[in-house]
């Protein structure tokens, strides 16, 4: 009997593992998902404790100290200390406690800042990350560096998965730390249930920057099958991108009419160019993946969209923001 224990899996990604697997309740597999209530993982005690009370076989690493592109800028110090932390107590103890398997989640946005595009998994330590998030990035970095070398030490199977920008149910919409999509929803439903005295068509909705870098996303659903899969079938310490693929890459301005589109918002969309953009692409390589599941159907974006922002509508009051 393998036991999981899911790490953050209270967020996103962890809600989004808890829906596929009710879904396909695996007969050999108990899972368990700890929040932020189960332990603090920056401390390493706690750390332990959590290790000793589920007693997992495995382990899917989601928890860290994440924010979007504004809350980074301003504390690149905690981003960094408080992801060392806890990735270093969940990979030691989860070493101590004999755990066969761990697979950590990375990010797209800790590849180099100047480099040739598609990124792949080969790149991650060619250059130095974006300065606005480097906190953050070089603490994610250091995990892969970490499981070689456990693997080097031990012959630990302890691995990472390096989604693009997710998105879906549950996510968080404090518009402080929000990422582009649920920062988008979240105003565009503020502005949608506001009673001015103008009409629906003359109401503007502001998109931060001008709108046109691109990004790729991934839907939290689609991203929790892979990531089982990964659990599962995957052999190697060496991260794996999972990314939609590259011709499904949109504008934070598409985004804008995807998000207006499912609200039935009938106002106008206006750039705000006196905001950052961040950086203008970031496309990654899903090859090795393909080359491993070719036949993968990622959600349609759009449909995706409607997904999320409905499951927000009607999740309003619990919703973080």
């Amino acid at each position: 009997m393998k036991k999981v224990l899911v790490t953050g899996g209270t967020g996103l990604v962890g809600k989004a593992l808890e829906a596929v697997i009710k879904e396909q309740s695996p007969a050999d597999e108990q899972w368990y998902f700890a929040g932020s209530k189960d332990a603090d993982l920056t401390n390493l005690a706690a750390t332990q404790a959590l290790f000793a009370r589920e007693q997992p076989t495995h382990v899917i690493h989601l928890a860290a100290m994440v924010g979007g592109l504004f809350h980074n800028m301003n504390n690149n110090l905690d981003f960094l200390r408080n992801n060392l932390l806890i990735n270093d107590n969940v990979l030691q103890t989860a070493h101590e406690q004999g755990c066969v398997k761990v697979v950590s989640c990375l990010s797209t946005c800790i590849f180099p800042d100047k480099t040739s595009y598609p990124i792949d998994e080969t790149m991650v330590h060619n250059g130095p990350p974006h300065p606005s998030n480097y906190g953050y990035s070089y603490a994610k970095r250091l995990i892969d560096v970490q499981n070689h070398a456990y693997h080097d030490k031990y012959g630990r199977l302890y691995t990472s998965v390096i989604p693009c920008n997710i998105f879906g149910p549950h996510d968080n919409y404090k518009p402080e730390v929000s990422h582009v999509i649920p920062g988008m929803i979240n105003r565009m439903h503020q502005l949608v249930t506001e009673k001015l005295e103008v009409p629906e068509s003359e109401k503007v909705f502001t998109v931060f920057g001008s709108g046109k870098p691109l990004r790729q996303f991934v839907y939290s659903l689609d991203l929790a099958e892979l990531m089982i899969w990964v659990l599962r079938n995957y052999e190697s310490v060496e991260p794996i991108i999972l990314s939609a693929d590259e011709a499904q890459e949109v504008t934070i301005f598409e985004v804008a009419q995807a998000i207006a589109k499912a609200f039935n918002f009938k106002g106008k969309l206006v750039c705000d160019t006196s905001k950052a953009d961040g950086q203008y692409k970031k496309t990654a390589s899903n090859a090795k993946l393909r080359s491993l599941l070719p036949d993968y159907a990622f959600t349609d974006f759009e449909t995706a969209i409607e997904t999320s922002v409905k499951w927000y509508k009607e999740n309003y009051d619990q919703a973080r923001k």
